[in-house]
């Protein structure tokens, strides 16, 4: 049967401008047709008359199983726990419009076959496993005067980091985690705000290290990206060959135009750097976290309205840490007020599939694609912080399936 959405506001998420009186058709998982004609056809309606209608929203950059205490003992919360918590995180995501979200570091493929298999309530998960870490480097948290490394690992669930030194444990890593369902790659290539052991402004694993894993992921079609606050770590991972930055905070006009060169896009995560400062303790983080912090949503704006006046790919990305995710679509309210309110769309969107080799199917409402769909109450164009506000998302819509409708 036809599912029909009919008399809304479409925002496609090409940029292209907004069309009145749109009804879209779907059939089974996919978009069958897109009109603004007005004329009726056969189907199951549903009126989005005044509402605002756009692609189901992607976040390239989440977290949804860092809900864990990290200046507690690793073993104090129960796996039972962290999986429940992760769910919750799921459902949150959903609710929120996030259709689609690319896992930075944390869960594995056992979310992602759990969500698709319908046992867990959630969106379409891009897993990347276990980050790839140095010793000492971001992300390696266990205090540096412990005798023995420890960490939450939970393979099926989640897993933080992967501590690799040297090319050939970075290999076997990628092997594992693209075993365990991983789709692409993450590696920390520089220090990190929630270290303390490292700077933002340090570089981290070799360009040796970091081809190791290129190559495991261009022999799975699929590719890495890299953690990374400053330009000469941007710099080591152009010449390894990585295709995505994420944050790129300390980002100047010579990197970014070498970015454009080479096809590689750029990650921001306002919303974390946004929510950070007052977060911390809710987020169970190091006050330390505070100072560094501070000043990085600045930078990484005029580093965004950097890489987008060089013609660099930008998507878009929450960052988000904890148990109750809930403030998924600020990242787009954010970027809204750096670039457009369009460009923050696009972003979430079309440049997000780019970015993760699913442009064939997401990112855009057109014929044959996914039928990833959400429909808000008001203009986001008009008012981008109605993003910020899940109960303004009155239905999703993931692959065909209705999975919220809040409308009248």
């Amino acid at each position: 049967m036809t599912l029909l959405l009919s008399g809304g506001r479409l925002i496609d998420g090409t940029g292209a401008d907004p069309r009145t009186n749109a009804t879209i058709a779907i059939e089974g998982e996919r978009i069958s047709a897109v009109s603004t004609n007005g004329q009726r056809r056969a189907g199951d309606a549903i009126d989005c008359s005044g509402l605002t209608l756009l692609p189901g929203l992607i976040d390239a950059h989440a977290h949804l199983g860092l809900v864990f205490d990290f200046t507690a003992d690793p073993g104090a919360m129960s796996s039972a726990e962290i999986a429940a918590r992760t769910f919750r995180n799921c459902d949150l995501c959903l609710d929120a419009g996030f259709t689609t979200v690319r896992d930075m570091c944390g869960v594995d493929g056992g979310l992602a076959r759990a969500i698709e298999s319908g046992l867990v309530r959630g969106p379409r998960v891009f897993p990347s496993g276990p980050a790839i870490v140095q010793t000492g480097g971001h992300g390696h948290t266990t205090g540096p005067f412990c005798f023995q490394d420890h960490s939450i690992e939970f393979p099926g669930l989640v897993q933080l980091i992967a501590i690799c030194d040297g090319a050939d444990e970075v290999r076997h890593q990628a092997r594992v985690n693209f075993r365990r369902g991983a789709t692409q790659l993450k590696a920390f290539i520089s220090g990190g705000v929630v270290s303390t052991t490292d700077r933002l402004e340090d570089t981290q694993l070799t360009v040796e290290e970091l081809r190791a894993a290129v190559v495991e992921a261009k022999a799975r079609e699929t590719y890495v990206a890299g953690h990374a606050h400053n330009t000469r770590a941007i710099r080591n991972g152009l010449e390894a060959g990585l295709e995505c930055f994420e944050h790129g905070t300390m980002l100047d006009e010579a990197t970014a135009a070498a970015m454009a060169k080479a096809g590689a896009a750029l990650d921001p995560t306002l919303a974390v750097t946004h929510l950070m400062v007052d977060s911390w303790q809710e987020w169970k983080l190091p006050q330390s976290v505070v100072p560094r912090v501070q000043g990085c949503e600045r930078m990484m704006g005029e580093a965004t309205r950097m890489a987008r006046a060089a013609g660099v790919l930008i998507g878009s990305g929450s960052d988000l840490l904890g148990s109750e995710q809930n403030r998924r679509g600020l990242e787009l309210t954010l970027k809204a007020a750096v670039l457009s309110p369009m460009e923050a769309i696009v972003c979430a969107t079309l440049s997000n599939a780019r970015i993760m080799h699913q442009e064939q199917d997401l990112g855009s409402v057109a014929e044959g694609k996914l039928a990833d769909l959400i429909a808000i109450n008001g203009d986001p164009l008009d008012n981008p912080a109605l993003f910020d506000d899940p109960s303004s998302v009155v239905l999703v819509i993931k692959g065909g399936k209705v999975v919220k409708n809040a409308i009248g």
